[in-house]
């Protein structure tokens, strides 16, 4: 810990340095009221997190704050390095689009995006939107997944921002953030650092026998940074450009094994892109806004075990180009077209591999007629994929089109939202589903899926505009066909189009607020799902009508949180029902039923120029060694320290 206080230290007199020497900052101006969240009046269900929720959550990534979304389950494989991704409405992580400042984020080797890699410190606000949303003015691989999150980062005039964050296990996480306006530009550059050992304690049941360990092979190391640049070379044109960078080493830890403990599978990660964004309004009635980006991925996955020591390594390069063009002839009246490019290329060391490429045309044509209480959007989205390999025999070439409708009405003189939308899309094979040695299967067809979602929104004010009250409750129907699942054939397991599931659910939200005064706020968020998503493939089959896998019928989550001018106090709360870890539910594949409890206290005040924030969080106060992955331990009772400072 004393490099972690030297570290504090350092930062902080960096900062005050700052303070002292920059005399171009604005004075700042506080402005009150209330804010009700913008899934009331949205056509689809809709859930937000500013970056101050985020600060409340005790969330360590994206992946973790997602958690606190109804209908949303997160695959978390424990630690502070454990990868987690996110599948919706139980439809599957690879229908989950990922945004981040508005430019998608893809995986062509997997389809999943790994949400850990995203930093909560350097967020101003998570967005998750299922089925098609109102913004016509997005991409057209926004429209080709079944729900999409999207990531904003800090805006680029935050003169300085520092965070550290310091807690059990050896995690150590500092972070610099500087922003600086020079003539018409605008210029932002974030760096983070993270360790830790995540060497934590666990009790756990395998089978007949009960483990009682620590974690090994649990550590991470990583950096991440970014450099963003925003002109606005003139009236209404804007240009933002980005350069990212990621490199972690980390260990596996694996499932626990009563008889082998010992895990020494090493993975090596490095990230890379540059994107440029431009934005022109034309007038009133035409803007345009392009798109350009180049992604490299570069992974080593290096395995010793008794026998022999494997390492396998992986490079992605990735090519996208967008244009949305957006046309309002008449105030109530919208239209966008919108053409995406996107060129995917996979090598590996892998003596089978056959390097495979896929160029991706998506071309949309969205409409929206909006009044004060009624609001229509509709969607055609047309998909073109070619697909090419330097050795061995290509897929083949796939096209279709995707439609999506959604419609909102606000009945006369209430506070109330109806809400009726459907999308129809589908995801394409993996390029390790269609190559990957031995299992690929170059015959495969893409999932297809379709949601109907029916819902109603309601909002009000109360004691004279000092609070409010928000809550939304969604019936959803969703189906997938020609799901692509491993299966074993006579020999081998292969990669087969032989899924079918069918979900029912219901989604519901609360959000209250309530102001005595300025400093002193009362809110509450809670969310809940009901999720019967049941395998439909074969009535023959043993697991038919079996809910799948990882899915529980019953989850929530809760916050509440009262600041006043002395501190402010926060209470988090997840819950997920029993679940089973394989298809066929029974008693050996159960998962049992959790609660998480965490409580944060953190207490701001005035430091020099600038405002320090320091917080104390008490993460899962019950001390439980629940599995969100069988044979996955999450961490028991843990802490964490953050210090925060900006101006």
């Amino acid at each position: 810990m004393s490099r972690v206080a030297a570290l504090v230290s350092l930062m902080l007199s960096v900062a005050m340095a700052f303070g002292q020497t920059l005399n171009d900052t604005i004075a700042e101006v506080t402005v009150s009221g209330y804010h009700v969240p913008a899934n009331i009046s949205a056509a689809t269900p809709m859930h937000v997190l500013s970056s101050e929720q985020l600060l409340r959550l005790g969330a360590t990534d994206v992946g973790d704050a997602l958690k606190h979304f109804a209908g949303v389950q997160v695959k978390d494989f424990g630690g502070v390095g454990g990868m987690k991704t996110v599948s919706i409405r139980s439809l599957g992580a690879q229908h989950t689009g990922v945004s981040y400042d508005g430019v998608s984020v893809g995986d062509c080797q997997s389809g999943q995006v790994d949400l850990s890699r995203f930093a909560l410190s350097n967020l101003s606000s998570i967005t998750l939107t299922v089925g098609q949303g109102d913004n016509l003015f997005v991409p057209a691989k926004q429209l080709a997944s079944a729900a999409t999150i999207n990531i904003s980062s800090q805006p680029s005039d935050t003169l300085l921002y520092i965070y550290m964050s310091a807690g059990s296990y050896g995690l150590a996480n500092p972070s610099l953030h500087f922003g600086r306006r020079l003539k018409g530009l605008r210029l932002s550059a974030y760096g983070e650092y993270k360790y830790a050992k995540g060497d934590y304690p666990f009790r756990l049941w395998n089978g007949r026998h009960l483990i009682d360990e620590h974690r090994n092979n649990s550590d991470i190391s990583l950096w991440r940074g970014e450099i963003n640049l925003l002109a606005e070379p003139g009236r209404h044109q804007k240009i933002a450009a980005k350069v990212y960078g990621y490199s972690s080493v980390r260990g596996l830890p694996g499932a626990v094994i009563y008889d082998n403990p010992i895990a020494n599978e090493r993975l090596t990660d490095k990230n890379a892109f540059v994107q440029l964004l431009y934005e022109n309004i034309f007038s009133r009635k035409l803007r345009l806004r392009s798109a350009a980006k180049w992604n490299y991925s570069w992974m080593k996955d290096r395995n010793a075990d008794a026998a022999s020591t494997r390492t396998d390594i992986f490079r992605q390069r990735e090519t996208y180009l967008t244009a949305t063009l957006l046309w309002q002839p008449v105030g109530c009246l919208q239209a966008a077209l919108a053409q995406d490019f996107t060129h995917n290329y996979l090598s590996t060391t892998l003596v089978t591999c056959p390097f495979p490429s896929r160029s991706t045309w998506q071309t949309a044509l969205s409409a929206r007629y909006a009044t004060g209480r009624i609001a229509i959007n509709a969607s055609l989205l047309a998909t073109a994929v070619v697909e090419t390999v330097e050795k061995g025999t290509a897929a083949d070439n796939r096209s279709r089109l995707s439609p999506a409708l959604s419609i909102t009405w606000k009945p006369f003189g209430s506070n109330l939202h109806l809400r009726l939308s459907y999308k129809d899309i589908f995801r394409l094979p993996t390029l390790n589903d269609l190559y990957y040695t031995v299992i690929g299967n170059v015959n495969l067809r893409p999932e297809k899926s379709r949601q109907w979602n029916v819902g109603a929104t309601w909002s009000c004010q109360h004691s004279g505009g000092r609070g409010f009250v928000a809550a939304t409750v969604d019936a959803y129907h969703a189906s997938v066909n020609d799901k692509i699942v491993a299966m074993p054939t006579m020999f081998v397991w292969r990669m087969m189009n032989v899924g079918k599931v069918r979900t029912f659910g219901i989604d519901a939200t609360l959000t209250a607020e309530h102001r005595w005064s300025r400093a002193e706020v009362l809110t509450m968020m809670l969310s809940y799902n009901f999720a019967d998503a049941t395998d439909r493939t074969d009535p023959h089959d043993v697991q038919y009508g079996h809910q799948i896998a990882y899915t529980p019928k019953h989850s929530g989550a809760a916050n509440v949180t009262f600041a006043s001018r002395y501190a402010t106090l926060s209470y988090n709360l997840l819950f997920s029902g029993r679940r089973y870890s394989l298809g066929y539910n029974i008693p050996d594949n159960l998962m049992h039923s959790f609660f998480d409890h965490s409580v944060s206290l953190s207490k701001e005040f005035a430091l020099g120029r600038g405002k320090m924030r320091v917080s104390a969080e008490l993460l899962n106060i019950g001390n439980r060694n629940y599995e969100v992955v069988r044979f996955y331990p999450m961490q028991g009772r843990n802490y964490r320290v953050t210090i925060t400072y900006n101006f």
